[in-house]
């Protein structure tokens, strides 16, 4: 007899109502029940990284969790990272330019282990990153242009962020005169 659990999960802000085994892993239903084949699956241990998905803005191995543990959380994975308009993100940009993949296998999970640390440190330094990218194998690019795919990524959106907020209308706060205060008392 096989058991089945009923969950819904949030997968790239989409809800998704699922009838699934209570074992059944995140990876699993990601790539065969939700279609998302962008995760990939390797080592089946958490020591690759190639499913890394973000799980409350957090990176996480999707092959280790259950989809049953997941249930009230927010999921990404390295589709909800092009556009509206299907284009790339700025992530995968640089991993483009500064030819941070080879085959591909990895990738997904790199650019979702970078989108996750990015968010949590915008002013990651280059050695900083390069111990997060350790956490990950590749075996194609030898690890130096994911760091500075990585690290050009962080440097425009910490340039973007400056940009934006020195073309805010700046809002001056104005004191009111004394002498409408004192009107308004009387």
């Amino acid at each position: 007899m096989t058991d089945i659990q009923l969950v819904e999960l949030t997968v790239n802000g989409e809800r998704h109502e699922l009838a699934i085994p209570p074992r059944r892993t995140l990876a699993d239903v990601l790539r065969h029940d939700l279609g998302l084949t962008g995760t990939h699956v390797g080592c089946e241990h958490g020591i690759c990284g190639a499913c890394t998905v973000l799980v409350d803005d957090a990176p996480a191995r999707a092959c280790l969790l259950f989809a049953v543990q997941v249930e009230n959380a927010a999921i990404r994975t390295v589709e909800s990272l092009s556009g509206p308009d299907g284009g790339l993100s700025d992530l995968q940009q640089c991993f483009g330019e500064h030819h941070g993949l080879q085959c591909g296998f990895c990738t997904p999970g790199f650019l979702m282990l970078a989108e996750g640390y990015l968010a949590e440190e915008p002013d990651a330094s280059r050695e900083e990153i390069r111990e997060v990218v350790a956490s990950n194998l590749c075996r194609c690019t030898g690890y130096q242009t994911i760091v500075d795919a990585v690290e050009d990524c962080a440097g425009r959106r910490r340039a973007a962020l400056q940009s934006a907020l020195d073309s805010a209308p700046q809002h001056a706060t104005q004191s009111a005169p004394q002498s409408a205060l004192d009107g308004a008392s009387a």
